[in-house]
């Protein structure tokens, strides 16, 4: 899980053309040290960027690049060991190289990384991205690593966080601070991609827009005030000076059938779809082991997506145990996991005191579990332990430390929630030795 405070949004970085520079690559970078030319590129790595070499066998990471392509780079930085640099042409490109479909990368938009690469080509470039991390990072010499089920790659993403100038929200540019307004965007919802074109944001710096893909409820939470703004009468505006005096706010949404409160500081998804396939996901990743469960732990359980899909009525012989640091989200979980056994601990998940469970679902921030917490969950004494990673090299480190607590990784699938960028989502299945 994301934390928060992290941007919701900024799917993001740059795309190219055959033969073309790419559009806004060197936006706010550092002035071109140097052009290699010819440059023979490798696979795609965590973060993004494709593996390629300098002719003296120094390590080059190369942004706007596909697998199999020779290019034309501009070096950004050089060190030692290792350089980065960006296409600013291609030679040889990939087969499933392609124009970006949305306009707006060719004005420098900072979203989207990876719409150069035809769509049904993205998911295996991310499912490449994961085994390198677990074979080079994780020490897992042959990572059982799959796709998941495709999600529709336009129109899905039901919260973005902007950034807001003279009054019109858009996205930062590629590698700088500067808003770009955009009136439409490939990825957002429709119901958001109107409150782009038409929403006046007042005197705002961001704006965070979230929207409930079955409910049609929308919110804007605007920083630090929601004064000036102008946005149609359905939306719920606030702004965070009022969240700081004690306001509350939310908007609701459905996943499985299942109604879930979701206030304005509290983490959630960014596709309802997406929810719902990481809920399967999550579920069979659980195996026998979370059928035949009687005490499951979901930490950094957030409003309890995961958690209300594994608990079960009252009495009905399974137990969750929802850990979760935001108080805002403990508040959401209350709520969405009444009728359910499940009890909700706000405390953060390292600060915990773990108690005995059979299976526990693991959803941190960006950053992964890190080695408190991998103590936190082995000391559960779980058979299972679910795993939801949001970023490649996170895993890779997470998986070291789960093996050297006598946990082994069984399976891995990649759920892709965020077409057209690097971004990965994986859940994993790790079994006690």
């Amino acid at each position: 899980m994301n934390d928060p405070s992290e941007p919701v949004a900024r799917h993001d970085e740059p795309a190219s053309r055959p033969g073309d520079a790419v559009a806004g690559a060197a936006a706010g970078a550092p002035a071109v040290v140097d052009v290699v030319r010819d440059v023979d590129v490798g696979g795609l790595v965590a973060g993004g960027e494709a593996l390629a070499r300098l002719g003296d066998g120094r390590r080059l990471l190369v942004d706007g690049a596909l697998p199999g392509e020779v290019v034309d780079v501009a070096l950004r930085s050089v060190r030692p060991r290792l350089a980065r640099a960006a296409v600013v042409g291609v030679r040889r490109p990939a087969p499933t190289r392609v124009q970006p479909p949305c306009p707006f990368v060719a004005a420098g938009c900072g979203g989207c990384d990876l719409q150069h690469a035809a769509p049904d080509a993205q998911v295996g470039l991310k499912v490449g991205i994961v085994v390198d991390a677990l074979r080079h990072l994780g020490g897992v010499v042959d990572p059982p690593v799959e796709a998941g089920a495709a999600l529709p790659d336009r129109g899905f993403r039901t919260a973005l966080r902007l950034g807001v100038r003279a009054g019109r929200a858009g996205f930062r540019r590629r590698r700088s601070h500067d808003v770009l307004a955009v009136e439409e965007c490939l990825v957002a919802h429709p119901a958001l991609s109107e409150l782009l074109a038409e929403g006046r944001y007042g005197r705002a710096q961001e704006v965070t827009l979230r929207v409930g893909a079955v409910t049609g409820e929308r919110l804007a939470v605007l920083h630090p005030t929601a004064r000036g703004a102008v946005l149609p009468a359905d939306v719920t505006v606030v702004g965070t000076d009022e969240l700081r005096r004690g306001r509350r706010a939310w908007f609701h949404d459905e996943v499985a059938g299942r109604r879930y409160r979701i206030s304005a500081l509290s983490f959630f998804q960014t596709r309802t779809d997406g929810a719902a396939a990481l809920v399967q996901a999550v579920t069979v990743a659980g195996g026998d082991e979370l059928a035949d469960a009687g005490r499951v732990v979901d930490a950094y359980g957030g409003v309890g997506l995961f958690a209300a899909a594994l608990a079960r009525p009252g009495g009905a012989g399974r137990r969750v145990v929802l850990v979760e640091r935001s108080a805002s989200s403990c508040a959401d979980a209350r709520r969405n996991l009444s009728g359910l056994d499940a009890r909700v601990v706000n405390v953060a998940v390292e600060r915990w005191r773990p108690g005995p469970a059979d299976v526990v679902v693991a959803d941190p921030a960006r950053a992964g579990l890190g080695r408190v917490a991998v103590d936190v969950v082995a000391a559960t004494g779980a058979a299972v332990a679910v795993l939801v990673s949001c970023d490649a090299a996170a895993l890779a480190r997470d998986t070291r430390l789960l093996g050297e607590r006598g946990y082994e990784l069984a399976q891995a699938r990649v759920v892709d929630l965020f077409p057209h960028t690097h971004h990965v989502e994986v859940v994993s299945r790790f079994v006690r030795r």
